[in-house]
C-alpha cells in the first residue's frame, strides 16, 4: 500500500504539472443487467512516462448473484516509445489498491496529523483498502464500520483486526460511525447520502469515494456546504459526481466552492487543512492516471523479481 500511496501522489504531482494526458472516462450502462462498463486511458509523462488503460466493470449485484466482486478489471500497459502493448494485468487488485491509495494520499495533505479515529461506510473491498492506506498515513488506534448487511459488517471487523492490528468494531447505526471519528471513509455503494452532515464535529476529514454518477451520492448537501472540498479532477466530479452535482443543482454551492485538485496541493499551488477545526473532503470518483500509474509499479516490481507469464498473442 505504501508503494501505492507513492506512486498515486507522483502521478498527481504530474496531473498538476500538466504532463498528464487524460480524457474523462467512457462509460456503457447496462441497465438490464444493473451493470456499468468503464474504460480508462492515460499517458503519464515526467518521470512515470507510461501509457495504459484500464476496463472495468462495476455490478453491485455480483457478490450475491454471481459470488464474485463488484468491480471487476483489466490493465493494460503499453511501451509509449513504440505503442506495443508490454503487459496485461489483473485489475481488480488494482484498482481496489488504487482507490485506497489516493484516499491515502488526501489522508496526508488533508486530516489532522493527530488524527487516531476512524469511521467507515461500506464493509467491502474498497472500505478495506481505504483503512489500509489511511491507517499507513495515520497512528489510527480505533475504527468503526457500518454497513447495512450484517454479516458483511462483522466479518470485515474480524479480518481487518487482524489484518491491521487495529480495534476494529461494527456500528450498529451510521450516528455511531461519525461521532468521534477523526477520519471519515465513505466507501459504500449507497445512491443517498449515509450519514447526515449534522452530525460531523470540527476537524472531521472525510474521504468520499463509493459514488461516480451524476444521480448518485454517499454524502449530502448540508455536509458539501460545511466542507473545504478537494477533487482529484475538477472536470470529471463535475460530470460525475452526484455529491457535487446535486448541491450545485440546487443552488447551496457553485463549482466555485471546489478548493482545489489533489495535485494542486501536493505541488503547494493551494494549501491543504489550515485549521484543526476545519472540515476537510476529498471527493473521488477515480482516475486513470491512478490506475496507470499503480499497474506501473507492480509492472516494474513483476520485472525485477522475474514474475509473471511472458505470452504471444
Amino acid at each position: 500500500m505504501k508503494d501505492a500511496i507513492n506512486a498515486v501522489q507522483e502521478a498527481f504531482r504530474e496531473f498538476a504539472r500538466g504532463t498528464v494526458k487524460m480524457p474523462v472516462r467512457l462509460s456503457v450502462s447496462v441497465e438490464d443487467y444493473k451493470g456499468v462498463m468503464l474504460t480508462m486511458p492515460a499517458y503519464i509523462g515526467g518521470a512515470f512516462d507510461v501509457l495504459g488503460q484500464k476496463v472495468v466493470t462495476v455490478y453491485p449485484e455480483n457478490p450475491e448473484k454471481h459470488k464474485l466482486p463488484t468491480i471487476l478489471a483489466t490493465v493494460q500497459l503499453f511501451d509509449p516509445k513504440s505503442g506495443n502493448c508490454i503487459a496485461l494485468l489483473d485489475g481488480t487488485i488494482i484498482t481496489a489498491m488504487r482507490t485506497g491509495a489516493v484516499g491515502g494520499v488526501a489522508t496526508r495533505y488533508l486530516a489532522a496529523k493527530d488524527s487516531r479515529s476512524v469511521g467507515v461506510f461500506g464493509a467491502g473491498i474498497q472500505g478495506e483498502t481505504q483503512l489500509e492506506a489511511v491507517a499507513e498515513e495515520r497512528s489510527i488506534e480505533f475504527v468503526r464500520v457500518y454497513d447495512p448487511v450484517e454479516q458483511r459488517k462483522i466479518q470485515y471487523c474480524k479480518d481487518m483486526s487482524r489484518k491491521l492490528g487495529l480495534d476494529v468494531t461494527a456500528a450498529s447505526d451510521p450516528i455511531q460511525a461519525v461521532r468521534g471519528s477523526d477520519i471519515i471513509i465513505c466507501a459504500s455503494t449507497a445512491r443517498t447520502p449515509v450519514f447526515k452532515g449534522e452530525w460531523l464535529e470540527p476537524g472531521v476529514h472525510i474521504n468520499a469515494i463509493g459514488s461516480y454518477t451524476p444521480d448518485a451520492r454517499e454524502v449530502d448537501t448540508v455536509t458539501i456546504r460545511r466542507s473545504k472540498i478537494v477533487v482529484d479532477s475538477r472536470e470529471a466530479v463535475l460530470k460525475e459526481a452526484g455529491d457535487l452535482i446535486i448541491p450545485i443543482e440546487e443552488g447551496v454551492i457553485s463549482s466555485q466552492n471546489i478548493w482545489a485538485e489533489l495535485g494542486d496541493i501536493i505541488v503547494g499551488k493551494k494549501e491543504g487543512r489550515t485549521s484543526s477545526q476545519e472540515i476537510t473532503l476529498f471527493k473521488s470518483v477515480g482516475l486513470a492516471l491512478q490506475d496507470v500509474s499503480t499497474a506501473a509499479v507492480a509492472y516494474r516490481k513483476a520485472m525485477e523479481q522475474h514474475k509473471g507469464t511472458e505470452v504471444t498473442i
